[in-house]
């Protein structure tokens, strides 16, 4: 890995084993490689409810060979393909013949890594520190107390605090491989909301599909709609990357998962009205139970079956209501919430746990489209004071020296050229600013990181509170002296 910054998580060293140093998965391969699996040693998958035995073997390779001859380098994945259904925690569902899991032979390839001596200072020392974090959140889980904390709290075990796409795969990597799943997904939901921190399920054939291992859903998804198992053979497949949820889902935006003010099919139109008016409600959900979604009330129902018969009873003005996953990507959604104006929205467990509107999804695509609006106002400051007050071929000169990039105008500059002119002690003179230079260029390479973050879309979260004054702050600096 040749950049260590993974978001805003802390840099890790060279020198420890890649999974903790990349976040990386551990693979099968990785234990035969550390002598801990052979070539030839049998796996069995025997099923709690049925009895049935699924027998398979590990190859010289590291993947495991079912008895038809199919391979695969994911536990997860050659389980459910043995079974023909799943998904399955392939790490807990595949045993030597002694009893032991694979799952056991992870960990204790893990425990040997962390214990290796450090070579990379402070930053080695927190990757020990967060794997000894993770083994405690395990062994809770596992006696059934598990930790639950915010999605921001989570975050700061890897010194991060934005889900920017390299630290949420560093986090899904490894929460994999100490056996940890979040309840609800940490990627699906708001930074500030909570999540469970849980183990395999006792019993691999129960397990919620949207809990299982990212690798095996990953597989099962193919099986549904090939109708074939698909072999994974070769190297760099999906099933072993068990990325997070990409771009901005249902369960992002800050309604989806707050909760529902409700009534039952029996309320009264009184209890409706007071419910709506106190709340400043435009809809109403009407459950018979949190799972139990028997439609809606508006004012624009209410209003009809008043209209119709003004004895009409409380049911004539329950309309149909439409539910989404919290782990929907938005995109997807926005048709159905044009149509609608509304969505309910059901959790992890299909509770029916939070409400989303039009105007929640212009609020949060406001907030998000605000700092690329800054960073394209920066972008154009930046051009205009450098075309303006400096010479073209000095600058070309000093950003294309070998005319690799053929840059003939100021607008072909990049902003990395911009923050190498004004780095410049002869170029920055030239504009006669009455400002020190070293904390001018400071702030522009803070800015960078933002500016790469949300133009190549990598990070989940908005950019922090204080990125915007930051933004604003440098236009009316380069406003002010760029004239």
């Amino acid at each position: 890995m040749t950049d260590s910054k993974l978001g805003d998580g802390a840099e890790e060293p060279l020198g420890r084993a890649s999974y903790l140093i990349e976040g990386r998965r551990v693979l099968v391969s990785d234990l035969v490689d550390a002598g801990l699996l052979t070539a030839g040693t049998q796996l069995t998958f025997r099923r709690k409810q049925s009895g049935e035995a699924h027998l398979a073997k590990v190859t010289g390779d590291g993947r495991i060979e079912l008895s038809d001859g199919q391979r695969f380098k994911s536990p997860s994945a050659a389980a459910a393909a043995a079974t023909g259904r799943g998904p399955y925690d392939g790490w807990t569902a595949w045993a030597l013949d002694d009893g032991t899991l694979l799952d056991v032979l992870r960990q204790s390839l893990l425990d040997t890594v962390a214990e290796q001596p450090a070579s990379g200072g402070s930053a080695a020392d927190v990757s020990a520190a967060r794997h000894a974090r993770l083994k405690d959140a395990r062994k809770q889980a596992d006696a059934d107390t598990p930790i639950t904390l915010t999605v921001r709290d989570l975050l700061g075990w890897w010194g991060a605090s934005r889900r920017g796409y390299l630290i949420s795969e560093q986090i899904a990597s490894e929460l994999t491989n100490h056996g940890l799943y979040t309840v609800p997904d940490f990627a699906a939901v708001g930074i500030d909301d909570r999540v469970t921190l849980t183990g395999p399920s006792l019993d691999t054939e129960n397990r919620d599909e949207e809990t299982a291992e990212p690798e095996a859903a990953t597989e099962q998804a193919e099986l549904r709609t090939t109708g074939t198992p698909a072999t994974a053979t070769t190297s760099g497949s999906a099933e072993d990357k068990g990325e997070p949820i990409q771009g901005q889902t249902v369960g992002n935006l800050p309604s989806a998962l707050r909760g529902v003010v409700s009534v039952t099919s029996s309320a009264s139109f009184e209890e409706a009205f007071t419910k709506m008016q106190l709340n400043g409600y435009s809809q109403l959900p009407v459950l018979n139970g949190t799972r139990n979604l028997q439609g809606a009330v508006t004012w624009e129902s209410i209003a009809q079956a008043r209209y119709k018969d003004s004895q009409a009873p409380f049911s004539q003005a329950i309309v149909k209501a439409h539910d989404v996953s919290y782990a929907d990507h938005l995109i997807d959604v926005l048709p159905y919430l044009e149509q609608y104006g509304f969505l309910l929205v059901r959790d992890q467990t299909k509770q029916i746990a939070g409400i989303i509107t039009i105007a929640d999804v212009a609020a949060e695509y406001g907030a998000t489209a605000r700092p690329f609006l800054l960073i394209g106002d920066l972008d154009r400051q930046l051009r205009r004071v450098i075309s303006e007050g400096l010479d073209l071929q000095e600058v070309i000169t000093l950003c294309d020296p070998d005319k690799l990039r053929n840059i003939t105008a100021f607008g072909q500059m990049s902003y990395g050229d911009y923050q190498q002119i004004l780095s410049n002690q002869q170029q920055w003179d030239k504009l006669g600013w009455p400002l020190d230079r070293k904390s001018f260029v400071a702030r522009l390479d803070e800015l960078r990181e933002v500016r790469n973050e949300l133009m190549h879309f990598n990070d989940k979260d908005k950019v922090g509170d204080d990125a915007i004054p930051k933004l604003r702050n440098m236009i009316e600096l380069l406003r002010r002296y760029g004239t």
